[in-house]
């Protein structure tokens, strides 16, 4: 930890778990706090929390993701589709089929590796900021690309890739937990709004909720249906006319996400808090609710989250608390990975 930074940002908890900790918030997850979350199934019914995969669709909500596309295998010059195997007589073999995926790893309902977002920072106390991520992790050495954009696009040699902080630490952690809904849709409906700390206590209040420590915070927005209803054919513009998102630059709502010991955040819009930011130059980052819990506190974000029938279930029956079960691929290296959540109520 001394040779990885000198100081750590202001509010932040490097060093918490370990020199080397990879895991950030999601050690709360403790066998207590899991035990705890199984207590919260008392009908054993269960909710797919994910969005199908290629859902928004198209690339309107990021122009650098796009929908999974699917292919056959080949055997040879065959693809391998309706492919008999072994075949001797007519009606005699079985029958094959194989396929590869390319995909975007945070295009739909997905999970934010803590390497998803780091910042600019002076972490070696050198009067020379450097890129560093959650727990002083650096870029060129822990997470590396082919260039550094800090010294004038300086060519890097490979290999490339994440040698830190990948979702593979988050898969390996196993992410099962209580959750608990923060509805904003029903008391805000889907008007365009940064939801900010009075927002938050003012529905934690009225809904009754009870946040522990090691919870999983789900936040929804309505956006999910917004997008099943786009049926694969989102319009330019829908993330940032249609609902509400946490406003990232209230620092008294950043505060309560740390001092309330969130385990991880889950919504079911494009970035949870809302984009473009309220005010970004107060923060120096135009993701301030990002930088606050992936590169600072270790807190995973997902997003995308398929939350609204869960959320209207939990309303009807009076309940806030499921047990959620979200771990992603165990896909070495990577910033970030689809997820199908479960929740079980």
């Amino acid at each position: 930890m001394a040779e990885r930074w000198k100081i750590r940002p202001e509010g932040s908890n490097w060093g918490a778990f370990g020199a080397d900790d990879q895991r950030g918030r999601l050690n709360l997850l403790t066998p207590a706090v899991v035990r705890r979350a199984v207590q919260e199934v008392v009908e054993g019914r269960v909710f797919c929390l994910s969005l199908p995969l290629d859902l928004p669709g198209k690339n309107v909500l990021n122009p650098r993701r796009f929908p999974p596309r699917i292919e056959y295998s080949m055997r040879g010059d065959d693809p391998v589709i309706n492919y008999p195997v072994g075949l001797v007589n007519p009606g005699q073999a079985d029958v094959v089929c194989d396929d590869k995926v390319t995909l975007s790893t945070q295009y739909s309902t997905q999970w934010d590796s803590l390497a998803h977002i780091g910042s600019v920072f002076d972490a070696q106390d050198t009067g020379k900021p450097q890129v560093v991520y959650y727990n002083g992790f650096r870029a060129n050495e822990d997470v590396r690309g082919p260039f550094d954009y800090l010294d004038g696009r300086k060519p890097q040699d490979g290999p490339y890739g994440l040698r830190a902080l990948g979702i593979e630490n988050m898969a390996a952690a196993g992410v099962q937990g209580r959750g608990v809904m923060l509805d904003l849709f029903a008391h805000f409906g889907d008007t365009w709004r940064a939801i900010g700390y009075d927002d938050v206590m003012r529905v934690i209040e009225a809904d009754k909720l009870e946040i522990l420590h090691g919870d999983i915070l789900c936040v929804r927005t309505g956006f999910d249906r917004v997008l099943i209803g786009c049926a694969g054919d989102p319009p330019p513009g829908v993330a940032s006319s249609v609902g509400v998102g946490l406003d990232g630059s209230d620092e008294r709502l950043l505060r309560w996400i740390d001092d309330a010991g969130i385990a991880a955040i889950a919504c079911d819009n494009e970035g949870v808090e809302i984009l473009p930011c309220v005010t970004p130059s107060k923060h120096g980052s135009h993701f301030p609710l990002h930088e606050h819990c992936l590169f600072k506190l270790g807190i995973h974000l997902g997003e995308m989250f398929h939350l609204s029938d869960l959320a209207d279930w939990l309303r009807a029956h009076q309940r806030s608390a499921f047990l959620l079960t979200a771990p992603p691929l165990r896909l070495p290296g990577a910033a970030g990975s689809p997820v199908t959540p479960i929740a079980t109520v």
